[in-house]
């Protein structure tokens, strides 16, 4: 059974290596979404450096998620001291299991705070797709994904949860993810 992948990218206001409190808090709340993440019915994994620091992300040995890359719109630094993104590859058992996790809880904190920590590029900042069971997509695949879907809009192989996709291609409804209205007004 395919498993689904998700790519999220966002740059920030202000390095990762930054001192300030705001930087503090995004650490803290990542570190706890990370730790509620793993724990979530559905969750598979999702990529981390073999041997990276924190804020490490370009040359570090991602091991089979593939060598990093971002998107080409990412115009900011690329060393520990400026590098100035956030960024997640991971895997899912389905789009239920990842819109309870995403839109739930401490991530939804941290969604309501986005914008303290973001900038408003214009760019999507999530995409997902289909991958076959055992398969590990590499960082390359979420950025080629990423910039499709913003190019082209949502298609079988890059889509959001507004316009999802099915595993076959179809296109899936509010039903086939298994949210109601009330949660469908969350996104």
């Amino acid at each position: 059974m395919p498993h689904l992948a998700l790519y999220t990218f966002g740059v920030l206001k202000s390095p990762l290596a930054d001192p300030t409190p705001l930087t503090h808090e995004f650490y803290d709340i990542g570190e706890a979404v990370y730790r509620t993440f793993s724990q979530q019915p559905g969750y598979l994994a999702r990529a981390e450096a073999v041997d990276g620091d924190r804020g490490q992300l370009f040359g570090a040995d991602w091991g089979a998620w593939g060598e990093f890359t971002v998107p080409t719109w990412y115009d900011k630094g690329r060393t520990t001291e400026t590098t100035a993104l956030a960024t997640t590859l991971s895997l899912w058992t389905d789009l239920r299991p990842a819109f309870d996790a995403i839109y739930t809880g401490i991530h939804r904190e941290a969604l309501n705070r986005r914008y303290d920590w973001f900038e408003r590029t214009g760019h999507a900042n999530y995409v997902f797709w289909w991958v076959p069971d055992g398969a590990i997509p590499t960082w390359q695949d979420g950025v080629s994904k990423l910039e499709h879907l913003h190019a082209h809009g949502s298609a079988p192989h890059a889509f959001t949860f507004h316009q999802a996709f099915t595993p076959d291609g179809t296109p899936a409804g509010a039903k086939d993810i298994g949210i109601g209205p009330k949660s469908a007004r969350a996104r």
